[in-house]
């Protein structure tokens, strides 16, 4: 009776265990909310992988003479002049020093950084570009990048373009591809072949009911962006999939105490 009874509890803990792991967090843009950081910074992905974060976003553009480059924002500031991104050549882009210091780096030199990590995967956002030729040769040349090295495991893609996620579907027909717009039904999604829906929280929060939807769907649910206590609680109760936000440790430690 007593080996019964410890074994039951065991089964408990053990459920117990499992069901706070279930949900993951992805550190949005990296780990960088530390000393030497910055966002999209190859220090911030290495810093997501030494805290074993399920996930590591990274945005990603293509410069106007064709190189894959990592920033979020659709320009940047160089010497006081704020330069567009797709209309800017990779020469004139290298110029550009993120907040630690690092020099705007390639998604060629994200990636072989990102080989070197052991604990995270690589969640890839494509920025929306202004002509679909522009996008499709980014997602190529992206995916082929992966490819190349082995990678193909351990990298997801997400983005706001809905001919992005497609086009992304069709080259890496077995990666996780997810959207991030907010505007379609889990049902549609799932017409379309992606494997689920990644909106921000408040979208959730009105529509709670497509997060039941996704999963009887056999699609997962991302949530974006989640820094508040309360509100990383609230999406935890949503029972979402992963918690991508600014504050990876805070998300965990509320998971922890689940």
């Amino acid at each position: 009776m007593k080996k019964n009874v410890l074994l039951f509890v065991g089964l408990l803990l053990l459920a117990s265990t499992m069901s706070v792991y279930s949900q993951e967090i992805i550190a949005h843009r990296g780990y960088w909310k530390i000393e030497g950081s910055a966002q999209n910074s190859i220090d911030a992905l290495m810093k997501a992988d030494s805290i074993r974060a399920y996930g590591s976003e990274v945005d990603i553009w293509l410069s106007s003479d064709g190189v894959p480059i990592v920033n979020h924002d659709a320009d940047v500031t160089l010497d006081g002049e704020k330069l567009i991104v797709q209309d800017t050549p990779f020469a004139t882009l290298r110029k550009v020093k993120l907040a630690n210091g690092e020099p705007l780096p390639t998604v060629e030199e994200y990636l072989d950084a990102f080989a070197q990590c052991t604990h995270t995967k690589l969640i890839i956002e494509f920025k929306t570009h202004r002509s679909k030729e522009r996008e499709n040769m980014l997602a190529e040349k992206v995916v082929n990048m992966v490819n190349e090295r082995g990678l193909q495991n351990r990298v997801e893609y997400i983005s706001f373009g809905l001919h992005f996620v497609q086009q992304v579907k069709k080259l890496a027909p077995e990666a996780p591809v997810y959207y991030l717009n907010g505007d379609l039904t889990p049902r549609v999604l799932s017409t379309m072949g992606i494997d689920g829906i990644d909106y921000h929280f408040n979208v959730l929060f009105k529509r709670p009911e497509w997060v039941k939807e996704s999963h009887e769907l056999n699609q997962k649910v991302n949530v974006w962006t989640v820094n508040r206590p309360e509100d990383i609680q609230k999406v935890i109760d949503l029972k979402v999939d992963f918690i991508t936000t600014d504050e990876p440790l805070l998300a965990r430690e509320i998971l922890d105490n689940q």
